[in-house]
């Protein structure tokens, strides 16, 4: 029942996918399966999915993520997380951004945060066969964490507090079918010190359908206690390309 449904998401995912790029869009579905180490040790299941528009001058990102696992009947990972970037093209290579990002998770050392910013972004090397971006802002930053305070018993008290954030992009076309990506994001505030890197590669299989590979890892500076500061997932799975 469960694989059941997640190949019938995947292929809704698609298909709206496909009504988007009718209006100018472009990306990606995804069905992952992955390893989880971390605040869970488990086996997961993934769905994703991206979507860009490029304009003249005006940009736009969407993403969605979905992520689930279960051990001897009990569900021991939920995490879901949507963003989305406006992008001003200013030149060739120079843009500015307004970037807004959520995450709900019900088993990490946050159980949900969000994060609204601005700031300037530089295309360092331009597409074919390389495109490398990189971002810096600042912004608006919400955090939720888990547990409860050793002192008054009560839940810990959500932080909200101004941050600065970073981000590098880096697309690598090794061949017409196969790919490599590198990603990277580090959100500062006083609080605490997000980052996560994520690289994948891709190769296609048939049409638009292609397979990935990739391994993430999450870390954040300061945590609840109790709570482990490092999570990784290797996943492997199938991308249905929208264009």
């Amino acid at each position: 029942m469960f694989k059941l449904i997640s190949i019938s998401a995947l292929m809704t995912f698609a298909l709206a996918g496909t009504a988007f790029a009718n209006d100018g869009w472009s990306g990606e579905a995804s069905l992952t399966g992955g390893k989880t180490t971390g605040n869970t040790d488990t086996e997961d299941l993934a769905l994703g999915l991206k979507l860009a528009k490029q304009g003249e001058k005006w940009g736009h990102k969407f993403d969605a993520f979905a992520d689930y696992g279960k051990v001897n009947g009990a569900k021991n990972k939920q995490r879901f997380a949507l963003g989305y970037q406006i992008d001003r093209n200013l030149d060739e290579r120079l843009y500015v951004y307004g970037n807004a990002d959520y995450f709900n998770d019900d088993f990490g050392a946050y159980e949900d945060g969000y994060f609204l910013g601005t700031g300037l972004g530089y295309k360092l090397v331009l597409p074919d066969p390389l495109s490398w971006n990189l971002e810096a802002g600042a912004g608006y930053r919400s955090q939720n964490p888990r547990g409860i305070d050793a002192v008054t018993l009560l839940p810990l008290e959500r932080t909200n507090e101004l941050a600065l954030r970073s981000f590098s992009d880096l697309d690598y076309a090794l061949n017409d079918n196969v790919s490599l990506y590198n990603d990277t994001e580090v959100i500062w505030s006083d609080s605490d010190t997000y980052i996560w890197n994520e690289v994948g590669l891709s190769a296609q299989l048939v049409g638009g359908l292609a397979a990935r590979v990739s391994y993430r890892v999450d870390h954040h500076s300061d945590v609840p206690f109790g709570a482990k500061k490092t999570d990784t997932v290797a996943r492997f799975g199938v991308v249905y390309s929208i264009k």
